[in-house]
């Protein structure tokens, strides 16, 4: 690559990481002049770490910078229109639950479906997935399956990350890398305005790190989780159905997802309901620090990412085997010896 694409690639990143940081002030100000906070006190949840009241809306910086970047580096083409209208959605409802706390995880859930229908129905599905073994799984054979599918994988992706945002600087760090990730992928494929996008989407989840690193000056919200794992979710479709290498990079927070899920359905409760059983929990349980947790997520994420980006397809499967099944070993060695909290509240995380 030439310095001029170099520069016409990596513009895009500075440039939204700086729209973070620069929109990042004033939204800590909005926040607290409209109540978009979290206070324990008034607001007490078993998932909580920590008893500061901070502003939330984490979101509204990330969106800006995201819209301001594809307005000005990226074609406005029937599908990046539909990312839009998808970021919008998801903007709103994720406003409102950062300012009362207290809509119905299901309704949330259901705004999820609708902004991933949007997305889908200007025409991207998973249409085919690499089988490890050799070979492409054509999924055209049956219909809606591409479209199903790729609902499915956006709703899971987004609930996955807004599930790891319990310590200050664990998501965005998460959702730096994965789309950093994606981004160097998309380079590999010559998909140049994907890796533009996921540099876009990566660079401003940098940027709200800073500022969510501990002792956090703002939190991403619910608006900054789904907005942040939509562009995930989407970025592994668009960069050519590359599931596994996300899967592979997200893998500590999809194991505790899965693992999560299954637990509190086999507990009687439902999975969107939050509790304190969390890996991130367990870890602060055990002594950890805000900083030493989202660090060993981040570092996790860098190594996995790494491996995704020279594994083959067979062997993303066998670290993804062998690395999932190490973490929910510590998972299961955590939660035998710290027991779960019997506490439940209709948080989606």
């Amino acid at each position: 690559m030439d310095f001029l694409s170099a520069t016409n690639m990596f513009l895009p990143g500075l440039t939204s990481f700086l729209i973070t940081l620069i929109a990042l002030p004033p939204t800590i100000s909005f926040a607290k002049k409209f109540k978009l906070i979290d206070n324990p006190k008034l607001r007490p949840h078993p998932a909580h770490t920590q008893e500061r009241t901070v502003p939330r809306a984490g979101g509204l910086p990330v969106f800006i910078a995201i819209l301001i970047c594809i307005l000005l580096f990226i074609p406005l083409t029937k599908t990046i229109i539909a990312i839009l209208l998808g970021l919008i959605i998801l903007l709103i409802i994720g406003l409102l639950d950062d300012k009362y706390q207290n809509l119905s995880p299901y309704f949330r859930l259901i705004a999820q479906f609708f902004a991933s229908f949007v997305f889908v129905l200007s025409g991207v599905g998973i249409h085919f997935i690499t089988n490890p073994m050799g070979g492409i799984i054509d999924l055209n054979a049956i219909a809606y399956l591409p479209t199903v599918l790729a609902v499915i994988w956006i709703v899971w992706v987004m609930n996955m990350i807004n599930w790891s945002k319990g310590v200050d600087g664990q998501m965005p760090g998460i959702a730096a890398v994965a789309a950093f990730i994606l981004g160097l992928l998309s380079l590999n494929l010559n998909l140049n305005e994907v890796a533009k996008l996921s540099f876009i989407t990566s660079s401003a989840s940098l940027g709200l790190l800073i500022f969510n690193w501990h002792p956090a000056k703002i939190f991403p919200g619910f608006s900054g989780s789904t907005i942040l794992g939509f562009m995930i979710a989407i970025l592994a479709i668009l960069s050519g159905a590359k599931l596994a290498t996300a899967g592979l990079v997200l893998l500590i927070p999809a194991t505790d997802f899965t693992y999560t899920f299954l637990r509190r359905i086999m507990q009687g409760k439902s999975p969107v309901w939050g509790d304190r059983g969390h890996l991130h929990h367990k870890l602060i349980d055990a002594g950890l620090s805000h900083q030493q947790i989202s660090l060993f997520y981040i570092l996790g994420s860098v190594i996995l990412g790494s491996a995704a980006l020279s594994l083959s397809s067979q062997g993303k499967l066998f670290a993804a085997a062998l690395v999932g099944l190490c973490i929910l070993g510590i998972i299961l060695w955590l939660n035998f010896f710290g027991g779960l909290s019997k506490q439940s509240d209709p948080g989606n995380g």
